[in-house]
């Protein structure tokens, strides 16, 4: 009796399996082009032609740009989401009930940039998509159906490690991180020019390093002043003399004589 040949198994595809092969290709390809591109600058053409496919297969999936653009976006979206819920609401069990500033985005950015340093060239064209859709109104719309939730989430633990900081501060706070951060995963290779090749966007371990600590100082500095400060600017005189001196100082250090 012949025996079985070892490891000998099923290669051919279901036609499910061929459809989700091919939805994920063409997922994969409109992602990458959109990172480059932005929303406005990709076509359903330019997507069947860098997979190599007519573009009637291109209406079979969907049914319009719109509709790519959201599924390109919830593919991943909900893996990133997720995440960052779990990190938060590990920290507030973690943190005995005094949660700190850094704490907290450290448990939001740090838990994203992960994603980046270590899932690949898909998950950093995902975020350079993000970083090119967030300005828009049709992605700023799809943002807030997939992110509210965690960033509600941490703007509540904000609020605890800041006590009696204005919601207008922690709000825009948070707008700053959320600038700050969509700048990073756009990997634009600015900062590789400024710096002469110190510091490179690709390098988002680099930015886990600082982001967290530097945005966190924002936060502090921020719902640190007078609170009558911001409308009036007259609690804060003794405040702005000492800096001025400050300044004053620096500038007669470093100014050369003549």
């Amino acid at each position: 009796m012949m025996a079985k040949r070892p490891g000998n198994k099923r290669t051919t595809l279901t036609k499910a399996e061929r459809r989700a092969e091919t939805l994920e290709r063409l997922l994969d390809a409109a992602e990458f082009l959109f990172s480059r591109h932005g929303l406005y600058g990709v076509t359903l053409r330019d997507v069947a032609q860098r997979v190599g496919v007519h573009t009637t297969l291109m209406h079979y999936y969907f049914s319009d740009k719109r509709h790519l653009f959201e599924a390109v976006i919830t593919r991943r979206a909900g893996t990133t989401s997720s995440r960052r819920l779990d990190a938060l609401d590990r920290y507030e069990r973690e943190c005995g009930g005094s949660p700190t500033v850094e704490g907290a985005l450290r448990a939001f950015l740090d838990t994203d940039l992960d994603l980046y340093i270590i899932g690949g060239e898909g998950w950093r064209n995902f975020a350079a998509f993000g970083a090119q859709v967030s300005n828009s109104q049709e992605g700023a719309a799809i943002m807030d159906l997939h992110f509210d939730p965690v960033v509600l989430k941490l703007i509540g633990i904000l609020k605890k490690a800041l006590p009696g900081c204005s919601d207008a501060d922690i709000f825009w706070g948070y707008d700053f991180v959320s600038g700050a951060f969509m700048h990073v995963l756009g990997r634009t290779g600015r900062i590789d020019r400024l710096s002469n090749g110190v510091c490179k966007s690709e390098d988002f371990a680099a930015v886990k390093e600082r982001l967290a600590s530097f945005m966190a100082a924002g936060f502090i500095a921020l719902c640190g002043r007078p609170a009558k400060s911001a409308r009036t600017g007259s609690p804060r005189k003794k405040v702005g003399k000492h800096v001025l001196g400050v300044v004053r100082k620096s500038v007669r250090k470093t100014t050369p004589r003549t």
